[in-house]
């Protein structure tokens, strides 16, 4: 059995887990998330770009294929009436409402904000979350460096950030995501060109780094206490609930500084190694998945090792 991770966040590499069918090749693997049946929800560049799966990796059904090549960003949202995906498409510049089965809700693209995008700077979303109340942020990670703020029923209200490296301002802020784990929500920004998270109130005012144990991160995905972050650099990060090291899955220091990252020979590829992780998400089984950012595609299994507890020593 392969194994990766420590102490109580260990996991078994599933391999060979999810099974596409013949007419089906994936594209760039930018975002994974699962929804409350165990199924995973895979976006990729590809057509069609969303393909699903149950959670033994047999394929459900797909669509999505006015996404190819600019599909980006990935997020599952529950709501009071269901479950949704917001993505970003990075060609057409948009970020998307869609229902689990790719019926469009909303559209926003190109913030009406003329002393920042003209017809040279472009806003290219890369990803997108949502408060309590429904309002929506949309991180330009590939564009302009900015987060811009809408109600939920798709309004603008404000923006901020521009590039640099102070406090409130990004560098390729290339995830976003709102922390329901304290008392107060908070905003977590992937603050990638600048190698850190920046954290944020709700209205965009900033209060803290985070720039410990992060590498290139990508974008977020919360359990009830957890936080983990795909760290472009080769690995999976696990953060507690004070954003302190769990453990790393997977890192692999050689992968990302090799000639031709991330597009390596299959060779260089090893099932209990990360590449290029991009998205994550994590089941209500603890199990965990990964999408890489690979031209044709990598999606991993972990499946979580119970410990056992019970003081008979069966494991």
């Amino acid at each position: 059995m392969l194994a990766v991770g420590s102490r109580d966040y260990r996991y078994e590499v599933v391999e060979g887990w999810a099974k596409l069918p013949p007419s089906i090749t994936f594209g760039y693997t930018h975002g994974i998330e699962t929804d409350a049946k165990g199924n995973v929800y895979v976006f990729h560049t590809g057509n069609p770009s969303v393909v699903v799966f149950d959670e033994d990796g047999n394929y459900l059904t797909s669509w999505g294929g006015q996404f190819e090549e600019g599909a980006h960003g990935f997020y599952l949202h529950e709501e009071a009436d269901g479950a949704y995906l917001y993505v970003t498409d990075i060609n057409c510049g948009l970020m998307v409402k869609l229902t689990l089965d790719g019926q469009e809700i909303l559209s926003i693209g190109t913030p009406d904000r003329p002393d920042i995008y003209n017809d040279e700077k472009k806003f290219i979303p890369t990803d997108a979350a949502v408060a309590p109340n429904g309002d929506i942020y949309i991180a330009d990670g590939y564009g302009e460096p900015y987060i811009h703020h809408y109600t939920k029923e798709g309004v603008y209200i404000r923006s901020w950030g521009g590039a640099g490296h102070e406090a409130g301002q990004l560098l390729r802020p290339h995830g976003i995501s709102v922390d329901l784990r304290r008392e107060e929500p908070e905003l977590y920004v992937a603050d990638r060109g600048n190698f850190r998270i920046q954290v944020f109130t709700l209205d965009g005012k900033h209060k803290r780094f985070i720039t410990n144990d992060v590498d290139r991160p990508c974008s977020f995905y919360y359990t009830e206490h957890e936080l983990f972050i795909p760290d472009l650099n080769s690995r999976v990060t696990i953060f507690d609930q004070q954003d302190q090291l769990i453990t790393h899955l997977g890192e692999d220091q050689q992968a990302y500084k090799q000639e031709g990252w991330p597009n390596l020979p299959k060779s260089c590829y090893r099932p209990d190694r990360f590449s290029s992780p991009h998205g994550v998400c994590v089941d209500k089984k603890g199990n965990v998945y990964v999408a890489e950012w690979i031209s044709d595609g990598r999606v991993t299994k972990l499946k979580r090792i119970i410990r056992c507890t019970c003081g008979s020593g069966c494991g």
